[in-house]
């Protein structure tokens, strides 16, 4: 294996790592000596600080972390503070609209009215921080209970549930059709 490589592979490690990791421990992996490869990572150390990279690498005691160069922190903030662009798919929005009027709703109610699973669609809900588990349905199986968040309110731009538009009972007439003619669809199969 050449020095570059080992170097290479000592970078993968330590960016994955995220914390410090004994010289030792990067030396029986890349299958070198403990003094060589100390003197790798000093010259990676080096490297970076001569490139001017944005990562660093700190030597603490008889170890090394890979960690992002000190004064890059304003740059970090300025991403950490800018707000999360939520992407939601069609599924995503259906089982959110179904959880922000029907709630406290459970998965099983929520996949009856949608007819297929909903577990990618509330676990990105959830992700997104735009439901929340609100407890527990006192019956067999004690399943969890749905419910929208503020942040659910702050993204829609209503103050509360009460400002959600309310649907034209014709509209949810065609609904049930729809969900009974998709139900008869399925039976078909």
């Amino acid at each position: 294996m050449e020095r570059k490589e080992k170097k290479a592979i000592l970078e993968a490690i330590l960016f994955t790592m995220g914390d410090s990791v004994e010289i030792e421990r990067l030396a029986a992996v890349i299958e070198e000596e403990k003094a060589a490869t100390h003197e790798m990572l000093l010259e990676m150390k080096s490297e970076y600080e001569k490139d001017f990279r944005g990562m660093a690498l700190l030597e603490l005691e008889d170890s090394f972390q890979m960690c992002t160069r000190g004064d890059m922190y304003e740059y970090l903030i300025k991403i950490a503070k800018t707000p999360r662009k939520y992407v939601l798919s069609e599924t995503v929005l259906e089982t959110l609209s179904i959880i922000a009027y029907k709630q406290p709703i459970t998965r099983l109610e929520i996949e009856k009215i949608r007819g297929v699973s909903c577990d990618h669609a509330v676990n990105r809900l959830l992700e997104f921080d735009l439901v929340t588990e609100l407890g527990r349905l006192d019956a067999p199986g004690r399943p969890l209970l749905f419910g929208t968040t503020e942040e659910f309110l702050r993204c829609f731009g209503v103050k509360s549930l009460a400002d959600l538009p309310q649907m034209n009972p014709v509209q949810i007439e065609e609904f049930k059709m729809q969900a009974e003619n998709e139900v008869m669809l399925q039976l078909d199969v």
